[in-house]
């Protein structure tokens, strides 16, 4: 064996590892969720779904789900817009402080999320934006645009310009340009960018706690309360909900991709 299949066996190994470690919990979790007990015990020593018909019996988890979803939604198709357009304005444009406004659309992932739900906190109780809709889409727009805009940059940067001149060439007008041939390239960025997008505003917690309250409450601050004075096994039953709806959404997203990659290269 050469010393390179060496490096590469060793990292490979490394890697595995590294996911075995960050996938573990999960095998504790979702076996969990199945207890009988009314207590959180691992290994179960009684089956059941008696905590996923807690969930769906519970209006306070359907309640805070629907607004976790409607929320997630808004917020989605807001950042959609807002990514596309701040990415084409970063990648193409040309103007002074270019680099200041790129930093700034991307501060929200550098700032820590404790001081922006501090922050957002001040500011929307003097305006009544607590425990309202507006208040958590405004929030998580700021805080998933630039999700959407690494995925879009990313697509545009290696865009091939030509594309873009070759329909001007033949008489299409910017718009017709932009979505009859720039959107349907990089529509798969701008699909992951939208898919981030909806789990960085389903998922978030930190800023939400700051916002909710009896008016309106989301599923991840539901779950916080559930497991901050008395552990409710109900948790682990929507925890594994979760994980099964993100993992269907991240295999829609690859078939998606390599459904268009088949096609273009049969084209």
């Amino acid at each position: 064996m050469t010393s390179r299949t060496v490096v590469r066996a060793a990292l490979t190994g490394l890697v595995a590892l590294t996911g075995i470690y960050l996938v573990a919990p999960v095998f504790v979790v979702v076996p969990t969720s199945f207890n009988d007990s009314s207590f959180l015990a691992f290994p179960p020593e009684k089956w059941s779904l008696r905590w996923y018909e807690s969930y769906f019996q519970d209006q306070t988890w359907i309640s805070s789900t629907l607004n976790s979803v409607q929320i997630g939604l808004l917020v989605t198709a807001l950042s959609v817009v807002l990514g596309v357009l701040a990415s084409l304005a970063m990648v193409r444009g040309r103007y002074p402080l270019r680099a200041a406004v790129s930093g700034l659309v991307l501060a929200p992932v550098l700032v820590p999320y404790v001081i922006v739900g501090l922050a957002v906190y001040a500011a929307f109780l003097r305006l009544g934006l607590t425990q309202t809709t507006l208040g958590f889409v405004l929030v998580h727009t700021a805080l998933a645009v630039p999700f959407v805009v690494i995925n879009v940059s990313a697509a545009l940067v290696s865009f091939d310009r030509r594309l873009e001149m070759a329909a001007s060439g033949l008489g299409a007008g910017r718009l017709s340009t932009c979505f009859r041939v720039t959107l349907p390239i990089i529509a798969p960025s701008v699909l992951a960018g939208a898919l981030f997008a909806f789990i960085t505003s389903f998922d978030e917690v930190v800023t939400s706690i700051f916002l909710a309250g009896p008016e309106l409450t989301t599923l991840p601050v539901q779950m916080w309360s559930g497991v901050r004075v008395q552990i409710d096994p109900t948790v682990a039953a929507v925890s594994t909900m979760l994980l099964l709806v993100t993992l269907a959404l991240f295999a829609s997203v690859g078939l998606a991709r390599a459904l268009r990659n088949r096609r273009l290269n049969r084209a």
